[in-house]
């Protein structure tokens, strides 16, 4: 008998790159597509699907290396979990950019094999995404890796330092609640439409800072979101106890740029929690601030100095001084994930406020499954 095999996405504008995808898991036997609703992909993705939940069944559908295609009807990334129990597939096969734990330990629990396709394009085609497709000029996202939490007055406040930050390009689409500035994002495309304008770039992180915290907002969103989307290359921003930091220092430069992204390899992580609480049993100290400032000034000295280790040990003291005031940010799954990949990484952090997204390692040698980034080193 054919073994059966499954594989679910939102498979929005279908392009070569969902067919090579298609193509390459059904080698392994009767291919069935889950498909994302329309109302699953509004909670990941924070916008409407172009093609309804109908259209791209039917699409799907009629691709010859396709058995059958059908809409999840469960929600979140497992939207696909009833489907999933009611077939019982051999084989359950992601690409590395949907690669989680929370799919895999399901897939173990039913006695599926679990498998990871490496993102590629077909024959000599060039690689395709959705977003390419979506957006000629696709705006920005922002990773901040060492001093996340000091664009808040209220850690600031114990004492100054830094935040480091790059405004990056992807191939993929990165889901809602990601730490990845996507709700800053959003408020970028209300404001500007799809790319980022020409102009003083600090003028406008300010302008785009202003607008996503509108007066009345209870939480203010920090300023590392909208200087990290905004300005390209690598910031330093440095913070006093303000919303804004005293000053900016800036990189661009090739070499700086390309150590960063030769340095890091990005994990998806299961979606942070709708109720998520970063701010809930907290426990900010003087120390903490201070041990968590001087890292960050570490891992700007190491990118100008292009020091590997020194990199990836500032991004992990960083990271610890974060959850030792932000407890919230680390749960057991995470934990986990940490723990699968410790011994071949010298350093790693949790995208944003944790609690989710991605886990971005550094290591001198390519880490299986890991997700590259690109740095934006211009407006262009």
């Amino acid at each position: 008998m054919q073994n059966k095999v499954f594989v679910s996405g939102c498979f929005d504008m279908l392009h070569s790159g969902h067919i090579a995808f298609f193509k390459e898991a059904a080698a392994y036997g009767d291919l069935y597509v889950a498909v994302g609703s329309d109302k699953t992909i509004l909670s990941l993705k924070g916008r409407e699907p172009i093609n309804t939940e109908e259209e791209r069944v039917f699409v799907a559908s009629e691709i010859s290396s396709v058995k059958a295609a059908f809409v999840s009807k469960g929600h979140g990334l497992l939207d696909f979990e009833p489907e999933l129990k009611k077939i019982k597939p051999d084989k359950f096969i992601v690409n590395e950019d949907g690669n989680i734990s929370d799919k895999r330990k399901l897939c173990e629990s039913l006695g599926i094999e679990y498998i990871v396709l490496k993102r590629e394009s077909y024959a000599n085609l060039p690689m395709r995404s959705s977003t390419d497709l979506k957006l000629i000029y696709q705006l920005p996202y922002r990773i901040d890796l060492a001093g996340g939490w000091l664009d808040q007055p209220f850690v600031s406040g114990f004492n100054s330092g830094p935040v480091i930050t790059a405004s990056i390009e992807m191939s993929i689409e990165l889901n809602e609640r990601s730490g990845m500035a996507t709700s800053t994002r959003r408020a970028a495309a209300e404001l500007w439409g799809n790319r980022i304008p020409a102009g003083n770039y600090q003028k406008l992180a300010k302008i785009l800072f202003c607008y996503d915290n509108p007066p009345g907002k209870k939480e203010i969103s920090g300023s590392q979101d909208s200087i990290g989307l905004v300005i390209p290359g690598l910031c330093k921003s440095n913070y006093k106890g303000e919303y804004w930091p005293s000053s900016i220092d800036r990189c661009f430069e090739n070499d700086a740029c390309k150590f960063v992204e030769d340095a890091i390899y990005m994990i998806p992580v299961n979606q942070r929690p709708v109720d998520y609480k970063a701010l809930e049993n907290t426990r900010i100290t003087p120390n903490g601030v201070a041990v968590l400032a001087n890292a960050a000034e570490d891992c700007w000295d190491s990118i100008i100095n292009q020091d590997i280790n020194a990199f990836g040990n500032s991004i992990k003291n960083s990271f610890d001084a974060q959850i030792s005031m932000f407890p919230n940010m680390m749960n057991q799954s995470i934990k986990d994930l940490i723990n699968k990949y410790k011994k071949r990484a010298i350093g790693w952090k949790l995208s944003g406020a944790g609690g989710g997204g991605y886990l971005f390692l550094v290591s001198e040698t390519p880490i299986k499954h890991g997700i590259k980034l690109f740095i934006r080193r211009s407006d262009n």
